[in-house]
């Protein structure tokens, strides 16, 4: 027997098992995949809630950092990073509109399952699958898969879990800044995210059967749930995570154009790209008399019947509805108290709307403008209002000149509101909401922003990055009209990789049911960066977005707003003197060309 147990000692010695193989060493090993001995394991037929198929630990208390192995190499999430992110355990978190709890497990308790085929419990009606993944193989991981249905039928989907170190920041639900090793603590960001994939809209959602896809973490999985019975009225996205005030203990009062009216409202909150929770402490919305004054005495809103929120790093926050008739084409004020310091936030810098700070205090019910002082031009942390009832939505993902860059500054002159009065205007076809998306600056392609942390650039991240977040979860969106490309070209981009990803737009929406329509390109001869190279870029996707037949129809805005004497400019009449950016005159040209059956 004491042979037995030398050879075994030998054994154990040259084995480089648990973290004493790995003590001593400031970096994890390559991450070896979380795959097999489960790949032979005999799967439950029955469908299982997702808690209850948790084989992975991927969170440790900072004390005891050996305690979870999360990428196989020992490494793991900070439990006390997540919470100062306000991802406790147990927390509810709202993040492209779909509700995902974040596991009620103590750090070094199993929290996530590895992704092999397992057939996991979820049930409602909706429009997506939401999944809160992250991979651990140092590279995007995708897996397919089946939705099952109430009817014992199934659709295929298709998930990618992008890297939890080294996958993009633009597109993260949270980040947090350091990671834990047996050998001590790492100053690198961890990422994880929350990917949607789409589901037979309203057929009763039972199971979904996961992927085979060594290396793809689930922690959390549920039904998008339709916005049935609202309609997208006014919406911005956000540009960045900018430093601002530093405000404590004021109010905003944020002014905001309808599209659509409806007989009651509701409000909703982002805490986009954050790194720490943000208060809500009290909320109100009014009609607009003139500048900050309001129209009669604002109506409280609640939130989950509370009078505030507190909405967690990377997450949102919808407001219980309220009665109150809306009507369109018309000013809101949205007020809201911030009770702690908010050093920096997530804006919408381009406005192009004069807003207002108050003093000290709680001023949300305030009828009076007397309490708001300084002028705001931006829109931090609102991102959208919704009225009750409506035909749905049509939303424009732009850049400046969606974003009404160069416009009469609180006229509502944007392409958008232009094009919103017209629907208000007539009943040949319904009365779509108009939802702006549009962020000066902005690329298709390529991300302004970087995606994480307090930044100068507000030019947002990419409209690939940002579609999942700024048109798939926008509310009642039905139709999609894309209007980029401008800065990508002006900037070094070939037609090949702008019409790539219009391409690759156009085949994400479609796959949500979406129609899409795409905006050529306007000229830009003239201004400094649009040389006659960058002319030819442009022509060259011009010419592919209107023969490529991937979209349901082509808005021809370049034919719209060139000169035929000069192609390559704008007609002067049009131009705001940039030669970039039409003015009033061109903005509302291009909102009068839309034929309206299009939508």
């Amino acid at each position: 027997m004491r042979g037995v147990a030398v050879v075994l000692l030998l054994i154990a010695s040259v084995l480089p098992t648990g973290a004493a193989a790995r003590t001593g060493i400031d970096r994890p090993a390559e991450p070896r995949p979380h795959t097999a001995a489960r790949t032979g394991v005999d799967r439950p037929a029955e469908p299982r809630p997702l808690t209850q198929l948790f084989d992975n630990t991927a969170v440790s208390d900072d004390a005891r950092p050996a305690g979870a192995d999360f990428d196989g190499a020992g490494a793991s999430l900070s439990a006390q990073a997540l919470a100062a992110a306000g991802w406790t355990p147990g927390r509810v978190l709202t993040v492209q509109g779909a509700r995902l709890t974040w596991p009620e497990r103590a750090a070094g308790e199993p929290d996530n399952v590895v992704a092999d085929g397992q057939a996991v419990r979820v049930s409602g009606r909706g429009d997506a699958l939401a999944f809160l993944v992250a991979g651990t193989t140092g590279r995007d991981v995708t897996g397919s898969g089946t939705v099952g249905y109430a009817d014992g039928t199934s659709s295929p989907y298709r998930l990618t879990a992008p890297d939890w170190r080294r996958g993009p920041l633009a597109t993260k639900a949270v980040a947090v800044p350091h990671i834990n090793t047996p050998g001590g603590r790492l100053a690198e960001r961890a990422r994880l995210y929350v990917v949607t994939v789409p589901v037979e809209p309203g057929r009763p959602v039972t199971s979904v059967r996961l992927p085979r896809a060594a290396g793809l973490h689930v922690f959390a999985v549920s039904v998008r749930a339709r916005t049935v019975g609202w309609t997208g009225s006014w919406a911005a996205a956000t540009s960045g995570y900018l430093s601002v005030g530093p405000w404590t203990d004021r109010t905003l009062r944020l002014v905001v154009h309808t599209s659509a009216g409806g007989p009651r409202v509701r409000l909703r909150f982002d805490n986009t790209f954050a790194a720490t929770p943000v208060r809500i402490g009290s909320a109100t919305v009014a009609l607009r008399a003139t500048g900050a004054a309001a129209l009669g005495t604002p109506v409280r809103v609640t939130f989950g019947g509370a009078a505030g929120t507190r909405i967690p790093a990377g997450a949102q926050a919808y407001s219980d509805p309220v009665g109150l008739e809306v009507p369109p084409d018309s000013d809101l004020l949205v007020s809201f108290h911030l009770p702690d310091t908010v050093p920096a936030a997530p804006v919408h810098r381009l406005a192009l709307q004069r807003s207002y700070v108050s003093g000290p205090g709680d001023h949300t019910a305030d009828r009076a403008a007397g309490a708001y002082p300084t002028v705001l031009s931006a829109w931090p942390l609102l991102t959208g209002v919704d009225v009750g009832g409506g035909p749905g939505s049509v939303v424009a993902l732009g850049d400046s000149i969606t974003d009404g860059a160069r416009s009469t500054v609180d006229a509502n002159r944007r392409w958008p509101d232009v094009l919103a009065r017209r629907l208000a205007a007539q009943s040949g076809v319904p009365r779509y909401g108009v939802l702006n998306q549009g962020i000066s600056a902005n690329r298709v392609v390529t991300d302004r922003y970087p995606g994480d942390g307090v930044s100068t650039d507000s030019g947002g991240v990419s409209a690939l990055h940002r579609l999942d977040r700024d048109v798939f979860a926008q509310t009642s969106a039905r139709t999609l009209i894309v209007f980029q490309g401008v800065n990508d070209v002006r900037t070094g981009a070939t037609a090949g990789e702008v019409t790539a990803g219009l391409r690759q737009i156009a085949e994400r929406a479609h796959a949500r049911g979406l129609r899409v329509l795409a905006g050529t390109i306007l000229p830009c001869g003239g201004e400094v960066h649009c040389t006659p190279a960058v002319d030819a870029e442009r022509r060259a996707v011009n010419g592919w977005i209107r023969r490529a037949g991937v979209f349901d129809a082509v808005l021809d805005f370049d034919a719209v707003i060139r000169d035929p004497a000069n192609p390559s400019r704008m007609l002067p009449a049009y131009d705001s003197g940039d030669h970039l950016h039409p003015g009033d005159t061109g903005l509302a040209a291009l909102a009068e060309s839309v034929d309206l059956r299009l939508l």
